[in-house]
């Protein structure tokens, strides 16, 4: 019996031990996507305890211990720390097959020193080593993410923001990590929300553009997107329901437009439509600018109206949505692709029955500009375990190539999770190993050696053109 979570941790082979302490384990991290406060990052916060940590806004975690019966008074609610953690470890050691087990367990090994096993009974020596540990400053944020060996990160930024703490970081001579913001701008593409027109009133308000009409919006996320490029952004994300094609005139998306700054409302139709031209639109301006566009769909959110009521958004109450069309998104990417204003574009689904129709579509687009210049994203969300990092990677091989692959991010609000990027890569070492023992490809290190430190590392910096 192998031990547990020991340094060959789901490397069953002498060839995947080989690929990963060689050349996965050794590679930096470039976290492309994320969700982490560039404010706690230039402040340099230091962390009380170790549920602050851990469980301050992880809906992963929140949603398995609603899933073991732990009262929302332990997990949302007004209970101290030290009894929040004690539920979630209590849950933790029923989590078997859960990836959260996992990465747990890796957080406390990397970071706290810690390789035994959290649950019930330990909770209490974990709390007090964790908490004895954080006080120290090599454990503070900044040091987290150096101790990481994180070369840079790109948060997720809204047309809006001001971009303060990332101009306060750029300017900050003693963090050598670059902090850099990516565009997000659901808020100004979601016209059917009750919140719609008070969002306008301040886009209107950063941009000095007086959004009257769609035209006008898209003239106002320019001025904005030239703002947060002269701040080093090159990446755009967007949070769709699913790509959707629903083309029409400029004078109808005007006309919808007009009813709805008006106040009025507009049809699911009408919805479609203007969000296809939307999408468009910023498409051909991010591949003006060599930005990279990625699209991540499959989501449905707030399902539990009354938690939603009580708690919020991101608070664990999202499922996979199974409706997405892909001949919509095919056609998406070919009217770009038409007026040859098809941006670099990382499509990402919650579904993972999408890996096959993604991996088909991504080949119909691809050009001698960029070596893999549309990439089917790294397994999501829901996805990001042993089972579905396994079958995305092995979709992408069998449909694509899988060496031009950009890899891991950590999609997280932890400053903790990079070692998701550890996770995956041994998942990606073993994945590789085992096509090499079963003689599916040849012992060939050399070529082996490029592969997995570009899926680890070296793709991202050369697909996004990070100067790192």
């Amino acid at each position: 019996m192998k031990k547990f979570m020991d340094k060959d941790f789901l490397l069953e082979t002498e060839t995947a031990q080989k690929l990963f302490h060689e050349y996965a384990d050794k590679m930096p991290i470039v976290d492309y996507h994320c969700h982490i406060n560039p404010q706690e990052i230039a402040e340099d916060r230091k962390f009380e305890n170790i549920t602050q940590v851990w469980l301050g806004g992880d809906h992963y975690k929140w949603r398995q211990m609603r899933s073991n019966g732990v009262d929302e008074y332990y997990i949302t609610g007004a209970a101290t720390d030290r009894e929040k953690f004690q539920k979630w470890a209590e849950t933790l050691e029923l989590a078997i097959g859960n990836p959260l087990y996992h990465w747990s367990h890796l957080e406390l090994q990397r970071y706290f020193g810690y390789h035994g096993v959290l649950n019930g009974d330990t909770a209490e020596e974990v709390w007090n080593l964790c908490n004895e540990k954080l006080k120290e400053d090599g454990m503070s944020v900044r040091n987290l993410i150096r101790q990481s060996n994180v070369k840079l990160i790109c948060t997720t930024d809204d047309p809006i923001d001001t971009l303060e703490y990332h101009e306060k970081l750029a300017k900050d001579d003693t963090f050598d990590v670059k902090v850099l913001p990516a565009w997000r701008p659901d808020k100004a593409m979601n016209l059917e929300k009750p919140e719609y027109l008070d969002y306008l009133k301040k886009l209107s308000e950063v941009s000095g553009i007086e959004v009257k009409s769609f035209k006008t919006l898209i003239e106002a996320l320019v001025k904005r997107m030239d703002y947060f490029q002269e701040r080093g952004c090159s990446v755009s994300d967007h949070a769709l329901e699913y790509v959707m094609y629903a083309p029409a005139s400029e004078e109808e998306i005007e006309a919808i437009y007009s009813k709805r700054l008006a106040g009025g409302e507009i049809t699911k139709e009408e919805e479609l439509k203007a969000k296809t031209a939307f999408i468009l639109a910023v498409g051909k301006e991010y591949y003006k600018r060599d930005w990279v566009m990625q699209l991540h769909y499959g989501c449905k959110r707030d399902n539990n109206v009354v938690r939603y009521k009580q708690l919020g958004p991101d608070t664990g109450y999202d499922c996979i949505n199974n409706y997405a069309p892909s001949s919509e998104m095919a056609d998406m990417l070919n009217a770009l692709s038409d007026t040859d204003a098809l941006p670099k574009t990382i499509l990402y689904s919650l579904n993972p029955n999408d890996n096959e129709s993604i991996g088909t579509i991504i080949g119909c687009f691809q050009n001698e500009k960029t070596v893999g210049r549309i990439q089917q994203g790294s397994a999501w969300w829901f996805n990001d375990h042993k089972v579905g990092m396994t079958a995305q990677m092995t979709s992408l091989a069998n449909l694509g190539i899988l060496s031009n692959f950009v890899g891991m991010l950590t999609d997280s609000r932890s400053f903790l999770s990079y070692t998701r990027h550890e996770y995956f890569r041994r998942i990606l070492c073993e994945l590789i190993g085992g096509w090499v023992d079963n003689g599916e490809y040849p012992d060939d290190y050399k070529t082996l050696e490029k592969i997995v430190k570009g899926i680890s590392y070296n793709n991202a910096v050369e697909y996004f053109k990070f100067d790192v």
